[in-house]
C-alpha cells in the first residue's frame, strides 16, 4: 500500500508529517529519519483504531483487499 504523507517543517525544530487518506493520522520527528519511521507507527496505529471501529458497527462487513 502506498500513501501520501504531507511533510513540514516545524516552526521550533524538526519535521511534522499528515496523512490525508487517514483523517486525524498525524506525526512528528526530530529528524527526517525518526519522521518516517514515526509515520509508518502513526499509519500502523490510525488503521488498527479503525478497523476496530468497523468490527463493532453491525452494520458493516470487513472484507481484506490487497493493493
Amino acid at each position: 500500500m502506498k500513501l501520501t504523507v504531507i511533510v513540514h517543517q516545524a516552526k521550533e525544530s524538526g519535521f511534522w508529517a499528515e496523512v490525508p487518506a487517514i483523517k486525524g493520522c498525524y506525526t512528528q520527528g526530530e529528524t527526517m529519519e525518526e519522521l518516517i519511521e514515526n509515520v509508518r507507527e502513526a499509519i500502523a496505529g490510525c488503521l488498527e483504531v479503525l478497523n476496530e471501529q468497523a468490527e463493532r458497527s453491525p452494520d458493516t462487513e470487513l472484507i481484506e483487499v490487497s493493493v
